[in-house]
């Protein structure tokens, strides 16, 4: 995809079909397409959660292994996946939940990083703590 699909984003989701293998071999593509595309203002790759779609159906391949799963998202930088179904509305709301509240935490711990920066901040215009302000005055 362009970059401009991508723009602004702070979390993604990548989907395959349980029901045909072959999707399943396009997740690297995608992750890797994303993590190329898109970062995060500190640097770091957007929250990225895999969906197993399809799973009130008969499943092919790895999604079958629950710990393959595991090491797999581990491996290839994603936040938690879930077995999902649109069709039948099968932890939609629990993988929408899930990765937004990765992406707020991820926003809280990038504001308070700011914040300390700014403690080093030196303000030149205000008087130091403790010292009485300096008035001029003029004809």
């Amino acid at each position: 995809m362009t970059r401009v699909y991508y723009k602004e984003a702070v979390g993604a989701f990548v989907v395959f079909d349980v029901t045909r293998a072959s999707t399943f071999e396009a997740v690297t593509k995608w992750k890797n397409d994303l993590d190329s595309k898109v970062q995060l203002p500190d640097g770091s790759p957007v929250p990225c959660v895999l969906l197993a779609n399809k799973c009130d159906q008969a499943k092919e391949g790895l999604v079958n292994n629950t710990s393959q799963m595991d090491d797999f998202c581990k491996e290839k930088g994603f936040i938690g996946w879930y077995e999902t179904s649109a069709k039948e509305n099968i932890n939609i709301d629990e993988a929408a939940r899930f990765l937004v509240t990765r992406i707020l935490e991820k926003d809280r711990a990038m504001q308070l990083g700011d914040d300390d920066r700014d403690k080093d901040r030196v303000v030149l215009d205000k008087p130091a703590p403790g010292r009485p302000e300096r008035k001029i005055n003029c004809c």
